[in-house]
């Protein structure tokens, strides 16, 4: 990152609405490989009204210009509650309650709904940087919010605010894969020990075994119907976990307008029918799974849309690493691998504070060893 100084004074202001914002000047600053701070992405969660302040998402972004160009932005949200965040801090919320500290509203620079890794302090300058950060304070005091978290953040920046003495840092980890240059999936397949390998063949083969066509659709071919199909797979895989369906109906409705550059589907068709899919998203060099639904006798289908499919794109298209989402041991077992992930937290209290700093140190810890260990349990051979 830069560190030059500006030749004139960076102005700060809060927009509301994304849609305020010009896209080019936004999409400028954003990085080559993630699709989700893109302004057309942020853009479909605010005007589906999956982002707005009836779910708690309240959007404060934060812009830096200077000269009247947008030099800086940070997509910052003064939240309520601590729902589709995906770094959980329910147990630092419990522990201000029981000990009477006000703990929401707080603010969260975030993508909403999306357990995945990018910049989020959108900028090429140190100084500018600085000024979002001490931006976000300003906003803190402005709103009455009792903190700050930026979720997901790149190793690179998470070391530079984890510098600040105000934010404590913190370390949690998912499953990724990234391409070692694989020249096909068989390639790929070499990695594995021999029994992991045939079971990852076996898995592949089922949709050959129940009659379905696997494929990847993106662009134009991603239809409205598809969406449609992509949409009630959604609501359903939500309702069978007893989750809250964060993506409002007009998000799917929208999708062939507002995503179509970067959204990517691997569906399974059956006599005409799109029977299952995964619903991904695509940038530079990068691959990021988000939804995945079926037709109750195609569950089957989840390991091959989800993880192989994509996988095989990845090597197919030379994408050099592809995120599934949250948690999952599963992955795992498919060659996905454990990654650290980074976050930043600040809160306004100073003894609640103090003892996040002391828990997140403890759990950084843990979190490492846990890493270690689950890297000795992959599917590949022993080096």
């Amino acid at each position: 990152m830069s560190r030059q100084s500006p030749s004139s004074p960076i102005e700060l202001e809060i927009s509301h609405r994304i849609s305020e914002v010009g896209s080019d000047a936004w999409n400028r600053l954003v990085g080559p490989n993630d699709p989700f701070m893109e302004h057309g992405f942020l853009a479909s969660l605010e005007n589906s009204g999956s982002v707005c302040k009836e779910t708690g998402w309240v959007p404060v972004h934060l812009l830096a210009k200077q000269n009247d160009a947008l030099v800086g932005a940070v997509a910052l949200y003064l939240k309520n509650h601590s729902y589709g965040e995906y770094i959980f801090d329910w147990g630092w919320a419990n522990a201000a309650r029981n000990a009477g500290i006000s703990y929401y509203p707080k603010l969260v620079c975030a993508v909403p709904f999306t357990p995945a890794t990018g910049r989020r302090l959108l900028c090429d300058d140190a100084t500018i940087e600085k000024h979002l950060l001490d931006g976000m304070h300003g906003v803190m005091e402005a709103t009455n919010a009792q903190s700050i978290h930026i979720l997901f953040s790149t190793k690179e920046e998470h070391d530079r605010i984890d510098q600040r003495a105000e934010f404590v840092g913190r370390m949690t980890h998912q499953f990724q894969w990234d391409n070692d240059g694989y020249q096909d999936f068989e390639d790929w397949l070499k990695r594995f020990r021999s029994r992991r390998r045939k079971e990852v063949r076996r898995e592949r083969k089922v949709a050959e075994k129940q009659g379905a066509r696997i494929r990847m659709v993106r662009g134009d071919s991603l239809t409205p119907a598809i969406w449609a199909r992509l949409r009630e797979f959604y609501e359903d895989t939500t309702a069978r976990k007893y989750a809250e369906p964060y993506l409002k109906p007009s998000f799917f409705e929208s999708g062939a307008e507002w995503l179509s550059h970067t959204a990517v589907a691997f569906v399974a068709e059956y006599g005409g029918r799109v029977v299952a899919g995964a619903l991904c998203f695509q940038r530079g060099q990068h691959l990021y799974g988000r939804y995945w639904g079926c037709e109750p006798e195609w569950s089957a289908l989840h390991f091959e849309l989800c993880y192989h499919a994509p996988i095989e794109a990845c090597i197919q298209s030379g994408w050099t690493h592809f995120e599934a989402g949250a948690q999952g041991m599963h992955k795992m077992q498919r060659g996905l691998e454990p990654v650290a992930t980074w976050s930043g937290h600040h809160l306004r209290h100073r003894g609640l504070h103090d003892a996040v700093c002391r828990a997140m140190n403890e759990e950084r810890a843990h979190i490492a060893s846990e890493i270690e260990w689950l890297r000795e349990k992959t599917p590949f051979h022993r080096i």
